[in-house]
């Protein structure tokens, strides 16, 4: 099965290019990524902040079932404007890549579906490669998978 979520790395760059359609509003879409409940449904982990506004942060954490955490995101929010885009830096404590920034823009293709692109940018192309050597790209696409599930029962 072809993934949804499609993710490029070109020879030599800095950045990823992230890229899928969702049959939701883009509305929804957005909301998806603001709402922390949501955010914690298709994520699958624990929103322990989530301030949406500029110069806000979040914090995201993932346990495994005897508590130990096993996953730990957080970042600051840049520039936040609800139903266009978000720009936060994103960093995965114990990671060897670093801190990257990351611009989400959030695009309407009918009243009905949208489109999500996401340009991660890190340090040096050697840091992006780490990370692409994770099974990443996989887990995104789980993740969108169940974002468009979570989030199509709010339509």
């Amino acid at each position: 099965m072809e993934r949804k979520t499609q993710v490029r790395a070109g020879n030599g760059q800095q950045d990823i290019i992230i890229t899928r359609e969702f049959d939701l509003p883009v509305a929804l879409l957005f909301k998806a990524y603001e709402d922390p409940e949501i955010v914690a449904q298709w994520m699958g982990t624990k929103v322990i902040k989530l301030e949406n506004k500029k110069h806000g942060g979040y914090q995201f954490e993932t346990s495994d079932p005897q508590g130990n955490v096993v996953f730990r995101a957080n970042g600051v929010i840049h520039s936040f404007v609800p139903d266009k885009n978000i720009t936060r830096t994103f960093e995965m404590e114990n990671a060897s890549f670093g801190a990257q920034l990351e611009f989400l823009d959030f695009e309407a293709l009918t009243d009905d579906t949208s489109k999500l692109t996401i340009q991660s940018i890190f340090r040096s192309n050697t840091a992006r490669d780490e990370q692409l050597k994770l099974p990443f790209a996989f887990g995104l696409n789980m993740a969108h998978d169940r974002l468009q599930e979570i989030v199509s029962i709010l339509k």
